[in-house]
This record gives C-alpha cells, sequence and structure tokens, in this order.
C-alpha cells in the first residue's frame, strides 16, 4: 500500500516537473547567421530602426535637419581637418545620443505606462543626455566659430 502512494507519488512529481519546465531542447534560440548574412541583417535592421526614429521621434527628425544644414556649414565655418572632423562629429553625437534616448524611452512605454519614479529617472537621464550633447555641439561650434572668424 505505502509502495503504491510512492509511485504515484513520484508518477505525480515527475508529471508535474514535465509540464512545468520548460524543455531546453524545444526552447533553444535560433542560431544567428554568420559572416555576409550577419552584416546583411545588422544593416537591414538598422534601416529599420533609422525608419522607425524618422516616423516616430520629432526630435529626431529636427537633428536630422540640423545635420543636413550643419555639413555644408561646417566647410564654410571650419578652416582644416580637424575642425570639419569635430563640427560634424559632434551632430553625429547628437543624433546617435537622440537614438539611445528614443530606445530607452521606447522600452520603459513598454514597461509602464503609469507614473512610474525609475521609469520617470531613466527617460530623464536620456534626457540630460540629449542635453548634453547640445551644449556640446554649441560649444565645440562657438569655439571653432570664434577661432577661425576672429
Amino acid at each position: 500500500m505505502l509502495c503504491a502512494i510512492i509511485v504515484k507519488l513520484v508518477a505525480y512529481l515527475a508529471n508535474l516537473e514535465q509540464t512545468t519546465l520548460p524543455n531546453p531542447m524545444i526552447n533553444t534560440p535560433r542560431p544567428k547567421p554568420y559572416g555576409i548574412a550577419r552584416l546583411k541583417n545588422a544593416f537591414s535592421y538598422s534601416i529599420k530602426g533609422l525608419q522607425l526614429a524618422w516616423q516616430h521621434e520629432e526630435a529626431f527628425r529636427l537633428e536630422i535637419y540640423i545635420l543636413l544644414f550643419g555639413i555644408p556649414l561646417a566647410g564654410l565655418i571650419g578652416d582644416n581637418l580637424t575642425d570639419y572632423v569635430l563640427l560634424i562629429g559632434s551632430l553625429l553625437l547628437l543624433v546617435i545620443i537622440e537614438l539611445v534616448n528614443s530606445a530607452i524611452e521606447a522600452i520603459c512605454d513598454k514597461i509602464s505606462i503609469a507614473n512610474d519614479e525609475l521609469v520617470g529617472r531613466s527617460k530623464d537621464f536620456g534626457a540630460a543626455a540629449v542635453f548634453v550633447a547640445i551644449i556640446g555641439m554649441l560649444g565645440t561650434w562657438a569655439i571653432i566659430l570664434t577661432k577661425n572668424w576672429s
């Protein structure tokens, strides 16, 4: 009698284990491609990200306009290769940080739409990063402009 109960208990626990634990053979991630296929995928994901940022982020669109206006302006303001790299690099850095900020905001909105302190803090950190990039960009342009036009 006791043996029958133990056998049933073991069978029940074995069945419970099978239903609650994931099977590692079924849930294995699919292998990532290598070489050219991986580069092709990365490129297409990057283009998709830029398209989504253009569609959904007004700040990104504004900073792209500033970048497009700033590239030829850098040719007028800068008088050597270092100036060009600094002027255009500061604009590109602003766009990069805006993309990272947009990613942070998107994931925060996915996690919680409620007023959560940590979510708000994360968004504020991202906004602060964009602000610091703007200050750095303006400072770079002001320094090079005053150096070359004084």
